[in-house]
């Protein structure tokens, strides 16, 4: 069965996108590569990719960074393109070292996530035994500055 923000968002405890930052920071090199790896295509083509994966919408501020350090790794080429009826357009291509990236950073990512599922699927099951429910998902951190302090056991108050 194939995953993506669609499916997902029939699931009440599964949040759907915009996923955590640093999540995609993790997750985006490895996601453009397979991109690329269905043929040779445009900054704007690739968000929309990614979009309809289910990886929610990746700023050009994001994107086009990370295709220059492809490029600069020889991971991707570029090449100018006339646009139809527009401007030209970069399209970038994957390369055989840029092949080779995918695969191994591919394999290791498909660990990291089944790792980190297993974590998380350990501990909802720990929840299930214990006879109470597991939490419906993470809440979103409060932006630091608006965090509650830390309950402390020594009272703040000024003494005199």
């Amino acid at each position: 069965m194939r995953t993506d923000a669609t499916t997902l968002a029939s699931s009440p405890t599964v949040p759907v996108g915009p996923w955590p930052g640093e999540w995609l920071r993790g997750a985006l090199e490895v996601c453009v590569l397979a991109v690329l790896d269905e043929g040779p295509t445009y900054g704007y083509a690739i968000t929309t990719r990614l979009e309809e994966l289910g990886l929610g919408t990746v700023k050009g501020g994001t994107l086009y960074p990370l295709l220059a350090r492809l490029e600069e790794s020889g991971a991707v080429t570029v090449e100018w393109r006339p646009g139809d009826g527009g401007p030209g357009r970069k399209y970038f291509t994957l390369t055989d070292r840029g092949r080779t990236a995918l695969a191994t950073r591919g394999t290791a990512w498909t660990r990291f996530a089944a790792t980190t599922a297993a974590v998380v699927a350990d501990a909802a099951a720990r929840h299930a035994t214990a006879g109470r429910a597991a939490p419906a998902g993470p809440a979103e951190p409060a932006p630091v500055g608006l965090r509650s302090p830390a309950p402390t056991t020594r009272s703040r108050e000024r003494r005199p």
